[in-house]
């Protein structure tokens, strides 16, 4: 039996949630000894990879889901909008520290200025869409923030809106010109290259299999995918940012706290063209409202993706159900996770949401045709010659169980932590990789707890603005806007 690899921590998935996390690490202590183990051959594969995922930098400029509608039509409430943005700040700092220190390349290789919109229709929606540019308008972080109802304004924010469509259509936007396009699978990649300059090993084709805990730490066993081979890792600290996997690897470790959670799975796919006449005409991220019963990550919109250097156009998503956690997953994935202490809230969810299950049932059953009368919708006179289908990544919408003993089906990401903090993991979607920096500095806090305090002063210098609330002071936050602007060249 070969002997086990000794490690302080030993991270699981190569994704954006494990190379920011190892990043911040081997800046903070040099001396840790880190490796990553990914399953599949390359990092950045699965939701990190730029055709998994929107690319859209979620700070809640377009997307309503972030500031629903309040029912009796008053003003809404922008707090969790408010909340979201200034994560992303903090992610736009971080970058922009890490391309002064060198370790990121140049930002045109992983972000792009893209105005963020939204586009709605029928008087409902324009009502609710007037009212949530009101509260927004007033907000330090959505300086900026414009809203109309006027045909010929929209036209010229985006022209395929409006090319085609009735006169007396009753539609509005609004827009903003602070959004980003992100290539998070370049931001992945060019982190873990710096991290191997630093002596942290990515071990690829390297699927964690088993997770125990010993005495001082864990015993991981590792499987090479390609030959089937083992091999045996001790590690004082686990972190498990591999998507949906982490949820069974928690549940191997056998950590009370992941009790009771559960994943509800959604695929989905976009329709794409990269006609250059079609993408000169729209260069901004364009969300709109949700199906009824539709899970918050399936919200249709038209965006502009810069990948490698060409842009295209995405629309979408189309969601599926599929009983796998990852794109590159098994059909076993969700029975496998099924265990006496979540059997309820998976029950729960079902019953309390049977309009997302009638919704992804008609999502299955939608013809080609019915696929891109959706997305003439937003554009009118969109032809299916200059449209193709790719099948984008695998989300998990977490199942957590609630006080009365059934179970909601929860928005966002959630850290999921043993109390002694020597094992971490993470559940959830959108707003994921968007706020992953936010995100680590929660494992950071929970994980390395004795370590943290004396860790201020640096992470001060990486996060000029880490424990204030930004919104609440107009000039900091015009400060943050136009100092992360000038330094990822937005």
């Amino acid at each position: 039996m070969p002997k086990p690899e000794k490690v302080n921590v030993a991270l699981v998935g190569g994704g954006i949630m494990s190379a920011t996390l190892a990043t911040f690490l081997k800046l903070l202590d040099p001396s840790m000894k880190l490796t990553i183990f990914e399953r599949l051959d390359e990092v950045a594969l699965e939701s990190s990879n730029p055709w998994n995922n929107a690319g859209t930098g979620h700070a809640a400029l377009c997307e309503l889901n972030y500031m629903p509608d309040s029912k009796d039509g008053s003003l809404p409430s922008p707090a969790k909008a408010i909340q979201i943005n200034e994560q992303f700040q903090q992610s736009r700092q971080f970058w922009s520290y890490l391309v002064e220190k060198k370790i990121l390349g140049d930002p045109r290789s992983f972000i792009h200025a893209t105005p963020h919109m939204t586009f709605v229709r029928g008087d409902k929606d324009v009502d609710y869409l007037e009212r949530r540019s009101k509260v927004l308008k007033s907000e330090p972080l959505f300086s900026g923030f414009e809203f109309t109802t006027d045909h010929k304004q929209i036209a010229k924010w985006a022209p395929l809106l409006i090319s085609g469509r009735g006169p007396k259509e009753k539609i509005a936007a609004t827009r903003i010109d602070s959004g980003t396009d992100v290539d998070f699978g370049a931001i992945t990649r060019q982190l873990v290259s710096h991290l191997a300059k630093q002596g942290v090993k990515t071990q690829t084709s390297s699927e964690v299999v088993g997770v125990r805990r010993i005495p001082d730490g864990w015993h991981l066993t590792v499987k090479d995918t390609k030959t089937g081979e083992k091999r045996y890792v001790l590690a004082d600290k686990v972190f498990v940012g591999a998507g949906g996997w982490a949820l069974k690897l928690l549940q191997k470790a056998r950590i009370p706290e992941a009790k009771g959670y559960g994943l509800f799975p959604v695929s989905g796919s976009f329709l794409q063209t990269t006609n250059p006449a079609l993408v000169a005409k729209h260069k901004a991220k364009v969300y709109s409202q949700a199906s009824v019963g539709a899970p918050p990550m399936s919200v249709p919109h038209l965006d502009t993706r810069v990948v490698d250097g060409q842009a295209s156009l995405l629309f979408g998503p189309f969601a599926g159900a599929v009983p796998k956690f990852l794109k590159f997953g098994s059909l076993l994935d969700l029975p496998k996770t099924i265990r006496p202490s979540n059997v309820i809230p998976y029950l729960s969810v079902a019953v309390r949401n049977l309009s997302l299950v009638k919704y992804l049932v008609g999502e299955l059953l939608k013809s080609k045709e019915a696929q891109f009368e959706s997305l003439r919708d937003f554009a009118p006179e969109a032809k299916p010659e200059d449209w193709k289908l790719i099948v984008a990544g695998q989300r998990a919408q977490v199942i957590k169980r609630d006080p009365k003993g059934g179970g909601t089906l929860q928005f966002g990401t959630e850290v999921v932590a043993s109390a002694d903090g020597t094992i971490a993991g993470l559940l959830g979607a959108s707003p994921g990789a968007s706020t992953s920096v936010h995100i680590m500095l929660d494992v950071l806090q929970r994980c390395f707890a004795d370590e943290y305090p004396g860790w201020q002063n640096s992470l001060k210098k990486m996060i000029p603005t880490i424990g204030q609330e930004i919104n609440a002071d107009k000039k900091l936050a015009a400060e943050v806007l136009k100092r992360t602007a000038k330094a990822l060249k937005l």
